[in-house]
């Protein structure tokens, strides 16, 4: 419980209607969650607008009410705060009301289109392997030391997320490390925190459906670095064509990362098998167990951001050798007896299938077949999917087009949006099959020894959303539990 005046702490407040001079029990964003003496943060959001519900959050006890547009009728017993900016002031307000927990930890910042949870969840492991007491918000699940809570957004709201950065002050966290994705950078999830670090991965097509154009994608992900503070690191990775434009504007400490130039912090790769990757990093020569050279951008990343953080270059290096990805990201499967490999990746963007599929390719010993299960969310970005497709027949032996997570649309009609992008002598090749499981079958089922299938698109996911429904659904299972079946 803490006074209203004292949580509205450098809000820009525009108008208040009441008495500020009270005490709150919570902050709301959700009017169904409010009780007695909760304040309610009216959020015009993608799909609703919080306006619409003050009403209805002062008949459930609301004693105070913030919002840019006041209605009509005021109570008497509820306090309002009219601002400029709603969900800015929700962070500000959540950061005020935690007692702004990501002052009192190291907070790292990660974005970029692929590579976020990775990153994040590596360097979770690497400080927690050296001795840290560490927080991690990823997509695949939010972590505090050994506690796993489970993670429903790349990014929680800013009254959850504040909330989760004081159960790890709590709990004696030093380190924390988080996705920030460009949803949570436009809709202000992360307003009034203090990053002492900011990482950009790269930037690919994704969540057009979202920003409209690829320019506004480009500048909500920038805005991050705009705001992080001259005692923060912003490190880029030099070899993305928009690294440098993400430090522009940044009055952070300013670092880079690269495979082909330059850079601060600068690796080659020596060898890339199913073993793993030896790169030179900077002067060293170090064995990674991670595959693939887009990992090999991710451990520079991590290795530049942990040394970044005052961490001892060997120290680093070492603790990193030894240590696994995130789940669903490059998870390799091998067979019993067919000695067919399966591989299960979150790759849903076009980008992301390609860097999947050209590490396949840079592993094939000889005349393997890369089979590859692929198929697109539904309400999502509508443009990438004869994309997807097309990347996949152009890098793969076989492909099956499948149901991916279709939410409101018609599985079939997203496959056949897919099937357009596929090139007419390519078409021999790309099988459509709606149901997934069946699709993974399927895939097992035409490989031969030592042939490789690709589950693309879902990775970490345990669930298969369709109709607004989250079925059960796990790729890595199931391919397992086809696998063993066809062995039998």
């Amino acid at each position: 419980m803490q006074l209203l005046r004292d949580i509205l702490y450098s809000v820009s407040i525009q108008a208040v209607h009441g008495n500020n001079n009270i005490s709150v029990n919570e902050l709301r964003i959700d009017s169904r969650a409010v009780k007695s003496g909760d304040a309610f943060i009216a959020i015009k959001g993608v799909h609703t607008d919080g306006h619409t519900f003050i009403a209805k959050a002062i008949e459930l006890g609301a004693a105070a009410v913030i919002c840019e547009v006041l209605p009509e009728t005021l109570q008497e017993q509820v306090c309002y705060i009219q601002v400029a900016d709603s969900t800015h002031a929700c962070g500000v307000m959540a950061d005020n009301f935690y007692q702004h927990p990501s002052r009192n930890l190291q907070l790292v910042g990660v974005t970029g289109t692929n590579g976020k949870t990775t990153i994040a969840t590596l360097l979770f492991k690497l400080f927690t392997k050296m001795g840290y007491h560490c927080g991690l918000l990823s997509t695949v699940q939010n972590q505090i030391g050994d506690t796993v809570i489970p993670a429903t957004h790349t990014t929680p709201d800013a009254i959850s997320l504040n909330a989760l950065l004081a159960q790890m002050v709590a709990d004696g966290c030093q380190y924390a490390f988080m996705e920030v994705s460009s949803h949570a950078v436009h809709q202000q999830r992360i307003a009034g925190l203090k990053f002492a670090g900011g990482i950009f991965s790269n930037i690919t097509h994704d969540h057009l459906d979202y920003h409209k154009t690829f320019d506004e994608y480009i500048r909500v992900k920038k805005a991050f670095f705009d705001g992080l503070p001259n005692t923060a690191f912003a490190l880029t990775n030099l070899d993305d064509k928009r690294g440098n434009v993400m430090l522009q504007n940044t009055k952070a400490r300013k670092a880079t990362y690269s495979l082909r130039t330059m850079a601060d912090f600068k690796g080659k790769i020596l060898e890339n098998n199913l073993t793993g990757l030896i790169m030179q990093v900077g002067e060293q020569e170090v064995h990674f167990r991670l595959i693939g050279e887009f990992n090999a951008y991710n451990l520079l990343a991590v290795y530049g951001a942990a040394v970044l953080l005052n961490q001892d270059k060997h120290t680093v290096l070492q603790a990193l050798s030894n240590l696994q990805g995130a789940e669903g990201r490059f998870d390799y499967i091998l067979s019993d007896n067919q000695r067919i490999i399966g591989i299960v990746d979150y790759a849903h963007t076009p980008d992301a299938l390609l860097n999947v599929l050209a590490t396949i390719k840079n592993l094939r010993k000889g005349n393997e077949q890369v089979i590859t299960v692929v198929g697109c969310g539904g309400d999502r970005d509508t443009a990438k999917r004869p994309i997807m497709a097309q990347v996949a027949a152009e890098h793969s032996d076989k492909v099956i087009l499948t149901s991916d997570n279709p939410r409101s649309e018609d599985p079939a009609a997203i496959i056949q949006a897919m099937e357009a992008g596929v090139p007419v002598h390519q078409k021999k090749k790309v099988l459509s099959i709606t149901d997934r499981k069946e699709a993974i079958k399927t895939a097992i089922s035409l490989a031969n020894p030592e042939d490789i299938v690709l589950v693309a698109g879902k990775g970490h996911e345990k669930y298969q959303d369709i109709k607004g429904v989250k079925h059960p659904f796990d790729d890595k299972a199931v391919l397992l539990e086809m696998m063993r079946m066809m062995e039998k």
